[in-house]
This record gives C-alpha cells, structure tokens and sequence, in this order.
C-alpha cells in the first residue's frame, strides 16, 4: 500500500503547531519574525483550496503581484479611501462583484497585515459584514491574517502615533488566534539571531554593538554583494555608477506590457522589475522570482553575474556557483476578482548593487552591504540586518543607535500574544461548506 506524504512533513515544530491552528474554526493571526517561513506555511495550508473559496489579498501592489494575488482595496472594492472611510464603504456596496465575491468566499487571506491601517480593515470590515448580511465580526468570514508587525509600519497621514490595524477595536473584535513562529528558517547563525532579536526590539546592548562594530568597515567600491539604503534615489544611482563602470556594451530590454491599457501605469509601479531592465556582461543581478521549476535553484533575492546574453535568454552564475539559464517570465497584475488585468514580461531580474531596505523586503540576499546611519521609521534595520542568510554575508558601511529602534507599542503587543498562545484551547476543525448551500445563500443576498 502506497504511503501518503503528511501535510506537516518537513515543518518545524512551530510550525506545525501554526498549521494545525490554521486547519481549525475562527480567525487566525500568523506571525514570526523576518524568516520563519509565514509565506512557506502559508503555501502548504493554501494547497489545493480554490482562489475563489480563499483568495489571498495583499496589502500592497507589489506584495500582491509577488504572491500572485490580488490588492487589500481593490479585493474589498475601497480603492484609496477617496472622501474618507464611509464614502468608500457606500461606493464598494453598490458593486455587486464586490458584493458577489465577498459572498462566496469562505475564507479571505490578508498578506502584510501590518502595512494596512486599523481605519482600512476596519472599512473592509463593514463592507463584509454588510454584504454578507450577517451581524457578526467580517459577517462571519474566516480572516486569516499574516504578516509581522516588528517590519515596516502601516502608510497612514502625519499624526501623533501610526495607525497601527493591532490598536484599533477591528482587531480584538476579529478574535485572532496567535499562531506564532519563533524558528528561523533563514539562517542558523545563533550568534546572529540572537542580535536579530535584539534589534528587532530596539535592543542596543553589548552584543549588539559588539556585533555591528565587527561588520562596519570603510566603503570599497569593488566589494561583491547587494548595498542597501534608505533612499531610492542612492540605490539608482549607485547602479547607475557600477554599471557605466564595466566596459561592455550595455543591452536594453524594455519591460512588456500586456492587457487592459488604463491598468499598465499602475502594473509599472508595482511590478518588481524596471521599465527598462539595462544589462552588460558582468553586472550583478538579483532574481525577482522564484525558481518556478520547483528545484529551488535560487530564490527572490538570489544574486548572480549576467554572463551570455541574447533577445530571449540569460545566462547567470550564481554567487552559489551554479550556472543557470533564464528566460522572460510573467508578472501579472489582478483585479478584485482575481482577473490578469495587466501582465509584464521580462527577465525576471533587477541590478543588484543596491536596492532600498522597502524592496528588499521579502527577499533573501547572499550578500548584503547597508547603511544604517540615518533610518526613520521603527522596524527599518531589523528589516534590512534581517535580508541576509548569514551573518559571514554581512557588512556594514555606517551605522547609529538611534537608527536601531522599535515601536514599544509593537512589542507589548507581542509579549501579548505570547501569553495568550500559551492559553490556546483548539476550536473544532474548519470544514468547507457545501457548494450547493453557498451558492444559494449568495444568489438570495445578492441583491442587496
């Protein structure tokens, strides 16, 4: 008799725990730090389950386009608040595709929960509840929310403190239960999570600067790997430099657009890839993608020097060594209703010299030099320290104390979770309901 593989082969005990909680009743929070493997986790759980009975939404543009899913404001019909939450929430339930998907999902995944404002899921909140006809938190949809609050913070105006979607009364009214990953995936350099989870808490203790000290030393123009700034316009022009500098002709590849022309400004600015991918022999690249043929060759953020270049194919070594061929590959930009409404074609690769700290995000780097003198926000040098999958990988150019910090709000918040994890009773398990019921139930309420 053939043996089936199990669901939790392969995970970490965390993990597992995370997934069992995912496969059980009520709304789940899943969070860990920066490599813990939330998106891996969340990718198992989502296996075989229908877009439309559990479409994944993305806080962001670019969020949503590296997971393959769709925008938090387009899902949930709020586009960008115009005329404030109350005016969005009205203009949403006059769309009936927005009512129509909101009725047949069963459960909605929110990827980078933490960069959506209480203000925001709360809109989305009453849109659901109101379209579902059900006088209960999200009208009695399951939310399964990811994302890491310690990263970068919500975009919401100038004010006394952020919008943080944890503070607001959506939150404990959405019940989430705890799922939290504490074993990092990424690297197992103890010495160097250990001062990971300092920063990650604004920590800047003797370990800490012992550590950062170790890795600071001057600029060398000629040192391999991916530098990191705060701004994006030090990253262009440093690949700008790097790139005049190699004395090879340079290859223009513009990015091709696809689709529904009025969606293709909005695709530019939220595909991972320019508008004009410029390359020459030599230059150093960072992949955008995931190896798609499940080998695992690289990664998004895998670094690697062009070698042969044609119209339709790259040829790039690997800082791992490994020789590797790339052709043009697709990024598709959806609408709501998960619909390819614009696609970009290009190699999916970027200049890898530098890149700022927001779109390095998500991606794991093989080498990493970063500036960490004059960051702002709470989270960005956890964010970027936290890039690189070792410690031997790292150098730093500059660095300061003050730009180490963490919101204190967060980290209550966490120590929060923590105890409550520890009082998890499991609910029963989560079972999709009949096809036959859902669509009879939405074809009553849709008229709404």
């Amino acid at each position: 008799m053939r043996k089936t593989r199990s669901k939790k082969a392969g995970l970490t005990v965390c993990q597992k725990k995370a997934l069992d909680l995912l496969e059980r009743q009520g709304n789940v929070f899943l969070t860990g730090a920066a490599g813990t493997g939330k998106s891996y986790l969340l990718d198992r759980y989502l296996a075989g389950k229908s877009a439309e009975d559990f479409p994944v939404v993305a806080s962001t543009g670019a969020a949503a386009v590296l997971i393959g899913g769709r925008t938090f404001h387009s899902f949930f019909g709020l586009g960008i608040l115009e005329g404030g939450p109350d005016a969005a929430v009205a203009r949403a339930l006059k769309n009936r595709k927005v009512i129509g998907r909101l009725q047949r999902a069963c459960c909605i995944v929110i990827d980078e929960v933490s960069m959506l404002s209480g203000e925001t899921m709360k809109a989305a909140e009453v849109v659901t509840r109101s379209a579902r006809g059900v006088d209960a938190p999200w009208g009695g949809l399951r939310i399964i929310a990811v994302g890491d609050f310690a990263q970068l913070p919500p975009v919401t105006p100038e004010g006394p403190r952020k919008d943080w979607a944890f503070l607001h009364p959506v939150w404990l009214e959405s019940d989430f239960q705890p799922a939290l990953l504490s074993t990092v995936m990424r690297t197992q350099d103890l010495n160097f999570l250990a001062v990971l989870n300092f920063v990650r808490e604004g920590v800047v203790n003797d370990e800490v600067l012992r550590f950062l000290d170790q890795r600071t030393a001057p600029f060398l123009e000629q040192e391999e790997g991916t530098r990191l700034y705060p701004h994006r316009a030090q990253a262009e022009e440093y690949n700008r430099r790097r790139l005049t500098a190699i004395p090879h002709p340079v290859r223009s590849f513009p990015t091709q657009y696809v689709g529904e022309e009025r969606y293709f400004e909005t695709a530019r600015r939220v595909v991972p890839i320019p508008d004009d991918l410029q390359l020459k022999e030599g230059a150093l690249v960072m992949m955008r993608k995931n190896d798609v043929s499940g080998k695992l060759r690289w990664v998004n953020g895998s670094l690697g020097h062009v070698g042969r270049i044609s119209e339709d194919a790259l040829g790039i070594r690997l800082l791992t060594g490994k020789e590797i061929v790339l052709g043009k590959e697709k990024f598709s930009y959806l609408d709501g209703d998960g619909r390819e409404v614009a696609a970009a074609w290009n190699f999916p690769v970027m200049l890898a010299w530098a890149t700022t700290i927001h779109k390095a995000q998500g991606a794991t780097l093989d080498r990493m030099i970063v500036d960490l003198k004059a960051l702002w926000e709470p989270g960005q040098a956890y964010v970027a320290l936290s890039r690189v999958r070792s410690s031997s990988g790292l150098r730093i150019e500059r660095w300061s104390r003050s730009s180490i910090r963490a919101e204190p709000l967060v980290t209550r918040f966490y120590n929060g979770l923590a105890d409550r994890a520890k009082k998890y009773v499991p609910r029963p398990v989560f079972k999709l309901p009949k096809k036959s019921r859902t669509r009879q139930i939405a074809a009553r309420r849709v008229t709404i």
